[in-house]
């Protein structure tokens, strides 16, 4: 059914107030056809998608917007890992110790799957050794070849004593070893002479003996001085020793890994590096072998406090999950936390110190997805400290460099790990709001850079034929998915028109499928309690019934006090000055229409409108332009002529809080209208609509709760028949009502009247004709717009006589 301007001012028929899908019209076409997980109504934003998810130079990552509930974070996810599963596997990386630099770990780039596969072959190759290499040093042949230069070395020293023996025999004199040292004495008949003796003997003789062991002692002097060269040399012969043999075994269980993973070149560098390193650092093995003898499963465990010095061979693994899949990952960070963001450097306390090392090295939400695509929250981000200055730097220099926080804010100072950057190459998806995104476009020039793609999500799609059994085949797929009870056509319509309710607007259908989705759900429920196995309209009805109860505890303590005439809003009679105006007020997710009276009083006066609301500070700026607005069509319809001499004052009775918008201006003008006119209004009307300076009626929000906020206070006093609300013309394609108001409308107790023009407002809520200009430009006079005129010709002669009147007294007081 259609309405057109024609129409206008005469009460609509039930039809357009509410907009009934025809349950049989759903079988039509493709009913039933399955449909996947992309979004209905979104082709704009999954063509966003595509086009940035596809586009691989730098920057072009996505900022996906739209109303929470549109189904943003699944269709995104959904869309990106169809597409994620098509692309190749991205490489793995893990990070290894830097033999020559162990404070800079080195990252590795491996082929995709070979990360957990190195890191266990190195594991079995240090486990092995563990047990290999004390073995070795245990085996008969070890101790047949160490044997050998422990006795050269010993034949040697015994030889150089021997030779010093010898020479002091041949000169009278023994060598003598004490606790400090050697000590030399002559020698008489076999026996050390005593000192006493010593003393005794010829000075020539004592200087004899004296000089034969100062030589001696030169001898032993120099055989103390060649004894460090000796045992240098006698180390050198063991060390060499344990390399050759030590060596060989290291080769032969290396060989291993070299045949698994030596083709890869940065592995087999990192193999010849840890092989040198294994042969010089021997010692550690021997320590692990001698704490953890014949055991291979603890030498297995050499990540464990008794053995750390073996952690320099492990392998840290950081992207790389060996399990072999194909496709690029798919990464929704719910934490974005600065060190969850980039990964983390951990530390382990120890004797009051903390340690760390390679192996301590945590990937970040950045490393999980690099290769692949990673999707964060915007505000969660931006709201932890650091998390978006760190994934800027990252995005800008295409590095994942791993950094503690400490570190960036300059905490602490201390040593830590620089480790390599890994080259990032991940697709970076934020989910936001649309003020977010324009707020970061103005504050933070890198975003624009780094975040080319705007996918916008829809809010509402055209409630077409073809889109609402596309709809109904959406909501059919949602039970499925949700493993809800299946839903009957009946169920379908009722969900249809719920969903053009969401949207507040007849021609269209929300596209917020989360909010249909708990209907859905809590529609199943009722389902279940009536013994239903389809949910039917009637389940779908109490869901949204139920919905509204739980939450309209505050809108009827409003009510309440309305129908007990606490606050004072009449639904009879007339009144001059005095109209029901309709707003909307949000409480939650809830929102519920209040019916307020608004009052106009008119004097003389200098032209002057009054806003009470804001010369409290309780009105807005948009309802300061409202007001301002009927000031300009006052001024300019009526009396032209003449100076506009208006006082007037305008006011909403009994509000306490704030007041904005302009949808009351309508409601403001009548009353303005009908004090000035001095004719009366009735006051079984509540009037919504904005006004321009030409008189016409606009369009405003919220319609449907403002005329059911205004029927619910009518019912609760008695329907008369009377009763009714005046809206825009231009909102009634929005008009998706309950059905209890329908069907007192289309029983004839309660009315809903759109108007184009005050004027045709005007008429029906005083009975009286608005008047039309003549040939003369005359109004009628007993029209309202000829009382108006008439009333502001009469303020503008008073003004005249009063100014003419108060010369007349400063002149005779100057003359006197």
């Amino acid at each position: 059914m259609t309405f057109g301007p024609k129409d206008a001012a005469r009460p609509l028929p039930a039809p357009l107030l509410r907009r009934v899908t025809d349950p049989t019209t759903l079988r039509e076409d493709l009913r039933g056809t399955p449909v996947g997980d992309e979004l209905i109504g979104q082709s704009r934003a999954t063509d966003a998608i595509g086009f940035g998810s596809a586009i691989r130079k730098r920057g072009f990552n996505l900022y996906a917007m739209g109303l929470q509930g549109t189904g943003r974070l699944a269709s995104i996810r959904a869309f990106l890992t169809r597409r994620a599963q098509a692309e190749k596997r991205p490489d793995d990386w893990v990070y290894v110790n830097n033999f020559e630099v162990p404070e800079k770990p080195q990252a590795l780039r491996l082929p995709p799957g070979t990360a957990v596969r190195f890191r266990a072959e190195m594991d079995t190759l240090i486990a092995d050794l563990s047990i290999a290499i004390p073995a070795l040093f245990d085996s008969d042949e070890y101790k047949a070849r160490r044997g050998a230069i422990d006795q050269e070395f010993e034949e040697a020293q015994e030889q150089a004593f021997s030779a010093l023996n010898e020479a002091g025999r041949a000169k009278s004199v023994t060598v003598m070893k004490t606790p400090v040292g050697f000590a030399f004495a002559p020698v008489r008949g076999g026996e050390a002479i005593k000192p006493e003796e010593f003393n005794a003997l010829p000075d020539a003789e004592r200087e004899r003996i004296q000089t034969d062991i100062k030589a001696l002692q030169e001898q032993l002097k120099g055989i103390l001085m060649r004894m460090p060269a000796s045992e240098k040399a006698h180390r050198d012969q063991v060390r060499q020793l344990n390399r050759e043999m030590a060596g060989a075994t290291v080769a032969v269980e290396m060989r291993e890994v070299a045949e698994a993973l030596g083709h890869i070149p940065t592995i087999q560098a990192f193999l010849d590096a840890a092989a040198n390193d294994l042969v010089a650092n021997l010692e550690i093995f021997l320590e692990t072998g001698e704490a953890t003898p014949n055991a291979p499963a603890q030498a297995r465990n050499f990540g464990t406090p008794g053995n750390p010095r073996l952690k320099r061979y492990r392998v840290n693994v950081m992207v790389g999950d060996g399990d072999g899949g194909a496709g690029s990952p798919v990464v929704l960070e719910p934490d974005p936390t600065y060190h969850n963001v980039i990964g983390r450097i951990e530390h382990i306390s120890q004797m009051g110190a903390l340690l760390t090392d390679f192996t301590l090295i945590r990937p970040g939400a950045l490393h999980r997805a690099n290769g692949g695509y990673l999707i964060l929250d915007a505000r969660e981000i931006l709201s932890q400290p650091l998390s978006w200055a760190a994934l800027k730097r990252s995005l800008k220099s295409g590095l994942i460099t791993v950094k503690s926080m400490a570190e960036q804010v300059s905490l602490v100072s201390t040593i830590s790990l620089d480790p390599d950057p890994i080259p990032l190459d991940a697709k970076i998806v934020l989910i936001g709001d649309r003020w977010l995104y324009y707020t970061l476009m103005a504050a933070d020039p890198d975003f624009i850079e780094l975040f080319k793609v705007e996918v916008d999500f829809d809010d509402e799609f055209d409630r077409t034929a073809d889109n609402t059994r596309l709809y109904a085949r959406a909501i059919e797929a949602l039970t499925g998915r949700e493993k809800l009870r299946p839903i009957d056509d009946a169920g379908l319509a009722r969900m249809v028109d719920e969903a053009s309710r969401l949207a507040e607007d007849a021609e269209k259908l929300s596209l917020r499928i989360g909010v249909v989705a708990d209907i859905l759900r809590e529609a199943d429920h009722w389902a279940g309690e009536a013994g239903h196995e389809r949910i039917g309209a009637d389940d779908v009805a109490r869901a949204v019934a139920e919905r509204r109860r739980r939450s309209e505890r505050i809108g009827l303590r409003v009510r309440e006090s309305i129908t007990r005439d606490i606050v004072l809003v009449a639904t009879d009679g007339a009144a001059v000055g005095q109209i029901n105006g309709l707003s909307v007020s949000q409480i939650g997710a809830q929102s519920f229409g209040r019916p307020t009276r608004i009052t106009a009083r008119t004097r003389l006066g200098s032209g002057k409108l009054i806003d009470i609301e804001r010369e409290v500070a309780l009105g807005g700026p948009l309802h300061s332009k409202g007001v301002l607005i009927l000031s300009g069509f006052l001024a300019a319809r009526y009396a032209p002529d003449v100076p506009v001499s208006l006082h007037a004052s305008l006011v909403f009775e009994q509000s306490y809080g704030g007041i904005d918008g302009d949808s009351a201006s309508s409601a403001e003008l009548y009353a303005l209208l009908s004090a000035l006119a001095e004719v009366p209004i009735r006051q079984s009307f509540a009037v919504t609509g904005s006004v321009n300076q030409f008189g016409e009626v606009q369009a405003i929000g919220g319609v449907n709760e403002k005329i059911e906020g205004f029927f619910d206070i009518c019912v609760q006093r008695g329907l008369s028949g009377a009763q009714g609300v005046l809206i825009p013309l231009a909102n009634v394609k929005h008009l998706m009502l309950r059905e209890d108001v329908v069907e007192a409308c289309s029983q004839g107790r309660f009315s809903v009247t759109p108007v184009a023009t005050i004027d045709q407002g005007i008429e029906i809520l005083t009975g009286l004709a608005a008047g039309a200009r003549d040939d003369a430009g005359h109004f009628p006079a007993d029209s309202v717009n000829g009382r108006v005129e008439a009333r502001l010709r009469a303020f503008a002669a008073s003004r005249r006589r009063f100014g003419i009147g108060r010369a007349g007294v400063e002149s005779d007081a100057d003359a006197t």
